[in-house]
């Protein structure tokens, strides 16, 4: 029977094919029309792997590294042909952990001290490898078969997980020749797919780089990120105090029930943590405190805990957000789709901001404007202020470091603090949790529970925004005093029974479906914390799920 298959990406153009055909079969037919190398498929709105074989009538999308998923799949791939790489040059016994994003790259660290000469020889034996084009193959394996690969491989951790998860019967696991490793998210077919990487050395480890989504076809330039590395460093110590390291850890506090320390634990730690900033900015006698950070980092709960311990200290704060100073609906800024853009720094009217910023730092009184977005525009009338010399002003807005904002003040009266959550935890030693991923589920039940949004328009917004991210907040983070660390280590157990029945809800016929079972694939790894009352009102994990007498 003959079949066809639609590629989305290609203008709808349709390839035939008889009975069955590999994905990776008609991607051949196309690659050399498509932009950029492809590391996985959308079928029919569903993420499945290149070797992966239609039967049917079907939608294709081919996906390269500007799609999250497909970056994930270079990413762990890349994982693999690394650990191959040393256990082949140093042996089977090696432990390889991953740990976070850094430098434009991931984070490795290792029982076993890498010299000059080991790093020459895994980068040799990994060229050979990926050369050689070998085949990497999934297979299944039964939930005891993968505690008994584990426990053979002196995985701890991932014989632990596997040990606490209920809702699974069976584990996919990837083979590389004589290598075999758990993953929790696909792969590409063969070796040959990975051609850029390299490998740095790094503090107590090294930097495994790749390329990035903003340029494809090239490795992402080296850049040096010791704030990153200062603020990952603090929540492995966070991590290391609650004894919650890995996902196991965490659904094993929850099965014994023993949960209520460990969040009165975490909300003392991000307290300290303010209270220490607070100190900072009253010792260097700022007059003007600038909170940045990516969508859903929590800056709002953040910068009005801020305030309080910047009254403790003996100040007066003035709190605004940039938020307020979008401009009015005839100046609206489009985006290259022809759509409202409220990302850009350009969206905001940055001079009224730096005209009012200036006068209230004068001791003028100024009419300080409420955007409203049923309007849409900005409302006066309502905060005529003043302000004096004892006054901090705590200014929050993803754009709040961008000079163009607040080049009028001297850099000696600023105080800037960027704000993201960086996560802890890893589901085992191979396989970490995405910074990106916890933020996107915070904004996911925020956007339903606060602004009656689905699901599905938080899931097709996030390429937008996080597009914007990369140019507009993650370029100015190294101008920040300090990075403030807003996980809540127990958060995605509290998430996870929000986010699931909003993703179970997207059907097979939707864009998002590929992306929302991509979620919940990583979150049937936690035990969910049911009973969430125990979390204070005052916690950042509460300006996404409610319960908040900050933000309201």
């Amino acid at each position: 029977m003959t079949h066809k298959a639609k590629i989305l990406n290609l203008k709808d153009r349709e390839i035939t094919f008889e009975d069955s055909i590999r994905i990776e079969d008609i991607l051949k037919q196309v690659e050399k029309e498509l932009p950029y190398p492809v590391y996985l498929a959308k079928l029919d709105n569903a993420y499945r792997t290149l070797t992966h074989v239609t039967e049917h009538d079907c939608n294709i999308e081919f996906l390269d590294l500007r799609n999250q998923e497909a970056w994930l799949v270079y990413q762990n791939s890349l994982i693999l042909i690394f650990i191959k790489a040393v256990h082949d040059v140093l042996g089977k016994n090696v432990l390889i952990t991953v740990n976070n994003s850094l430098n434009k790259g991931l984070y490795i660290t290792s029982p076993h001290r890498f010299t000059r000469k080991d790093v020459d020889d895994v980068e040799e034996r990994m060229e050979e490898i990926i050369r050689a084009d070998m085949p990497i193959v999934k297979e299944h394996m039964t939930k005891e078969g993968a505690r008994i690969l584990a426990q053979k491989q002196k995985l701890i951790e991932a014989n632990k997980l596997l040990d606490s998860i209920t809702n699974i019967d069976d584990i996919e696991i990837y083979r590389l020749e004589d290598e075999i490793q758990i993953f929790y998210n696909l792969l590409v077919p063969s070796t040959g797919y990975i051609t850029m990487y390299d490998i740095e050395f790094y503090r107590n480890g090294l930097i495994l780089r790749y390329p990035h989504p903003g340029d494809p076809l090239a490795l992402a330039p080296y850049e040096e990120q010791e704030l990153l590395y200062n603020a990952f460093s603090e929540a492995t110590k966070w991590g290391q105090l609650m004894n919650v390291n890995f996902v196991c850890d965490l659904n094993e506090r929850i099965i014994f029930d023993r949960v209520e320390d460990m969040v009165l634990m975490q909300e003392a730690l991000h307290e300290k943590r303010i209270s220490n900033i607070a100190d900072m900015i009253c010792e260097k006698k700022a007059r003007v405190v600038l909170i940045c950070g990516p969508s859903s980092s929590g800056k709002t709960t953040f910068a009005k805990r801020l305030c309080i311990q910047l009254h403790v200290n003996g100040y007066k704060t003035l709190y605004m957000g940039t938020d307020d100073y979008y401009k009015e609906y005839d100046e609206r800024v489009y985006d290259e789709n022809g759509e409202v853009d409220l990302e850009t720094i350009r969206a905001i009217d940055t001079k009224l901001f730096t005209k009012q910023i200036s006068e209230l730092l004068e001791g003028k009184e100024v009419d300080i404007p409420r955007y409203d977005f049923s309007i849409p525009g900005k409302v006066f009338g309502e905060r005529l202020t003043k302000i004096d010399k004892n006054t901090i002003v705590v200014i929050e807005g993803i754009h709040a470091m961008n000079d163009e904002l607040t080049y009028t003040i001297p850099e000696e009266d600023k105080f800037k603090i960027y704000i993201s959550p960086f996560t802890p935890i890893s589901i085992d030693h191979h396989n970490r949790i995405s910074t990106t991923d916890a933020r996107l589920i915070r904004r996911m039940v925020r956007d339903h529970k606060f602004r009656s949004s689905p699901a599905q328009r938080t899931i097709s917004m996030w390429p937008k925004v996080r597009a914007s991210e990369e140019s507009n907040i993650f370029p100015y983070n190294a101008k920040a005093d300090v990075f403030f660390n807003s996980n809540c280590i127990y958060e995605f157990a509290v998430l996870k029974k929000y986010a699931e029945p909003l993703l179970k809800r997207i059907q097979r016929n939707e864009p998002e479906y590929g992306e929302a079972q991509r979620i919940l694939s990583f979150l049937k790894y936690f035990d969910p914390i049911y009973d969430d009352s125990i979390i204070p009102n005052n916690s950042i994990i509460r300006e996404f799920i409610g319960g908040s007498v900050i933000v309201k």
